[in-house]
């Protein structure tokens, strides 16, 4: 290294922005992934002991891949490159690989190629690579936002361990945003500031798992705000962190009363056939940070629970949706959310599902011991018919494939647990009983 690249790291450890500057130095200062970064996993182990193969690491912005690579780069012993797949090429890849034969053949030392959004390299970039990294002349490790299975060459995933990065959790991020107020080594210590636990909250609900954004909002915060001329502090409360992110926080507590009624207003929106409300509470609910799968949990519950069979697609739209939401993430998920609780919202209603259970439940409690009939029991073994286990009926035998006989217990016979509703579908249901009831007989 010589004099101005030194200074040049000097300045930049002072003067980059602070989500830089507060990167971890080693595994124990990195907060969240612990699925992947806990004692006794994997790529934990493998870094500490310096053993690490080739990896990709596939996660939302903010989550920390260039973080745990610069980590890597800091505790082992390899020759560490890192290339931008924006602003590189073939050229500069030629260079690591010739590099890293120099390093590998003259000295024994191998070297790790980071190369940060790895899935804007096209393919015969990446096939470049491919046989350096087979033959270990490298050792690579990938960063990218963008499922690896669809945009990084399958035979450069195929010799890699892809590790998978979620987005923060709210208490990760908070923990973050008061190392970066208070830590005087690598944060905004200095500058002698202090922010309101409600500020914070609000900050580490609205950055949705990205720490960067929580940390440029800290950083504006503390170098735009005046000075409190009594307690000489700089005071980021729950204005000035509104002011940094340029939106408002709305009363929305995810853990009291407030959530619950809007939780509540929203289902009722939907059971009362009102798009509009559902979707004004669904937006309320995504700004104030609700969990996305909570809400497809909800509309999955709402499909079953105040649809049921008059539209039976209700409850596959809304499964649909909560797979959806799971594998694109905000913000794309508000509107796959949207769609599915405007369908249920302009769905036909019917409760006669629930009716049906809570009625069977009651039975059940009721009558706990009734008997199945004797020609409904398993015949399907020697000796079942010296047991009585005869008489079924086999309905496709029939014609419509229906034929009237016993299935309910005794105790039981007569109960009527579903009841279709005249409402969509079930007025067919209604229709198909009476077409294959009427009229009915043995052959």
């Amino acid at each position: 290294m010589d004099l101005f690249e030194y200074m040049r790291q000097e300045e930049q450890k002072v003067n980059a922005p602070l989500a830089s500057r507060l990167r971890p130095d080693n595994l124990d200062e990195i907060v969240g992934q612990e699925h992947i970064l806990g004692k006794d996993k994997l790529l934990y182990r493998a870094i500490k002991a310096d053993r690490l193969g080739s990896v990709i690491f596939y996660g939302p912005p903010g989550t920390g891949k260039t973080t745990i690579a610069q980590v890597i780069a800091k505790t082992t012993k390899s020759e560490f490159c890192e290339l931008n797949a924006t602003a590189s090429g073939k050229k500069d890849m030629e260079a690591v690989v010739d590099k890293a034969k120099e390093n590998l053949g003259m000295y024994g030392r191998k070297t790790i190629l980071f190369i940060d959004e790895i899935h804007r390299f096209n393919k015969a970039q990446q096939d470049y690579l491919l046989p350096f990294v087979e033959n270990g002349t490298v050792i690579l490790i990938g960063a990218t936002t963008e499922n690896p299975y669809f945009e990084v060459n399958g035979a450069l995933v195929s010799r890699s361990t892809i590790f998978e990065l979620k987005p923060l959790s709210k208490e990760n991020i908070e923990e973050l945003i008061r190392r970066a107020v208070y830590d005087k080594d690598k944060g905004m210590g200095v500058y002698k500031a202090s922010i309101t636990d409600e500020a914070v909250s609000f900050l580490a609900d609205i950055s949705e798992g990205d720490a960067r954004h929580a940390l440029n909002a800290v950083e504006l915060g503390i170098l735009s705000t005046d000075r409190n001329e009594e307690t000489g502090l700089i005071e980021i409360d729950l204005k000035v962190a509104e002011e940094c992110v340029q939106r408002r926080s709305i009363r929305y507590d995810k853990d009291g009363d407030n959530h619950y009624d809007i939780i509540s207003a929203f289902i009722k929106s939907m059971r009362g056939s009102d798009p509009d409300a559902a979707v004004y509470y669904l937006a309320k609910m995504l700004y104030g940070g609700e969990s996305v799968t909570f809400i497809a949990r909800r509309i999955m519950i709402c499909a079953s629970e105040d649809v049921g069979n008059a539209d039976p697609q209700a409850i596959q739209v809304a499964t649909a949706c909560a797979l959806a939401v799971e594998r694109v993430g905000l913000p794309e998920a508000q509107i796959i959310l949207a769609h599915a609780a405007t369908y249920v919202a302009t769905a036909p209603k019917s409760n006669s599902v629930v009716n049906a259970i809570f009625a069977a439940n009651e039975a059940v409690k009721n009558v706990a011991n009734a008997a199945v009939p004797p020609h409904l029991r398993d015949a399907h073994y020697a000796g079942s018919a010296e047991l009585g286990h005869v008489g079924y009926k086999y309905a496709h035998d029939f014609p419509k494939h229906y034929v009237d006989q016993q299935y309910l217990p005794d105790q039981l016979v007569g109960s009527e647990f579903y009841i279709p509703s005249d409402n969509g579908y079930e007025k067919k249901i209604q229709e198909w009983f009476k077409y294959i009831k009427d009229g009915e007989g043995e052959e």
